[in-house]
């Protein structure tokens, strides 16, 4: 199983981006996905997660800002982040939980996009 993310770059504050991630592979079920982010100098943390049914969290400080997506037919997450601030600066990684086609469970990782808010 393998997780592509894109839409990171280079945004003003108060501006938006859409990030999106695609599992592929041998793919039997996809669980819980989330996104994660890592400033520089600072632990990864939890951004916003959602569940097969579609159920969300998110982090206190994206809270009204960020909105959590999936489509399950096509094996995506999404993530829409609107009025980015400086703060929000960080490199952006997917996950999910996923069995493949041999009913082995993991967790997985896509490769990271930055996301950069300045002016």
């Amino acid at each position: 199983v393998q997780l592509q993310a894109s839409g990171g770059g280079l945004v003003q504050p108060g501006g938006y981006l859409r990030l999106s991630c695609a599992a592929s592979g041998s793919i039997l079920s996809i669980n819980n996905m989330g996104w994660y982010r890592q400033a520089p100098g600072k632990q990864r943390e939890l951004v916003a997660g959602i569940t097969t049914g579609g159920s969300t969290n998110y982090a206190d400080s994206v809270k009204g800002r960020f909105t959590i997506s999936r489509d399950n037919a096509k094996n995506t997450v999404y993530l829409q982040m609107n009025n980015l601030k400086p703060e929000d600066t960080a490199v952006y990684y997917c996950n999910a939980g996923a069995r493949d086609l041999w009913y082995r469970l993991g967790d997985y990782w896509g490769q990271g996009t930055l996301v950069t808010v300045s002016s």
